[in-house]
């Protein structure tokens, strides 16, 4: 019995919870536009990617990239899902601020430029071992 993997979740990287409330609150902050008016945007892409999202467009794309960054958001969420992110919000809504990212992230994601933020092993124990652990628990009790 194979697990899914589980995926990396965008929102959980510091500064994009921030970010995507500002969207939600203001809906022109999720318009590519937004970069200009708040600086907050390209210091948190240069914190988690190394690179903004300006010098992403910059990066020349290798012979047979797909151009799968320049799609709509909602077009990229099942590709980012087959690379181990997750990119929606808890509705299961893609994020307001992807459009600020996902360039960044196609590019660290291939290993073209920029890079992907540190994630340390997780703590948490599989789920067969907190199952295994309850039953054990169970038959101490009997």
């Amino acid at each position: 019995m194979t697990s899914k993997p589980t995926l990396r979740r965008l929102i959980d990287l510091p500064g994009i919870a921030d970010l995507e409330l500002k969207a939600v609150m203001k809906r022109e902050f999720a318009e590519p536009e937004a970069r200009a008016e708040h600086p907050e945007i390209d210091a948190c892409s240069t914190a988690l990617f190394g690179l903004t999202a300006d010098e992403a467009e910059a990066v020349e794309r290798p012979a047979g990239w797909d151009n799968i960054d320049a799609k709509a958001p909602a077009a990229q969420v099942f590709a980012f899902e087959d690379a181990g992110w997750d990119v929606l919000d808890d509705k299961r809504r893609p994020l307001r601020v992807l459009g600020h990212f996902s360039a960044q992230m196609w590019l660290a994601i291939r290993g073209v430029a920029g890079e992907l933020p540190f994630q340390g092993e997780s703590t948490e124990p599989e789920a067969w071992v907190s199952k295994l652990e309850a039953e054990a628990k169970r038959f101490r009790k009997r």
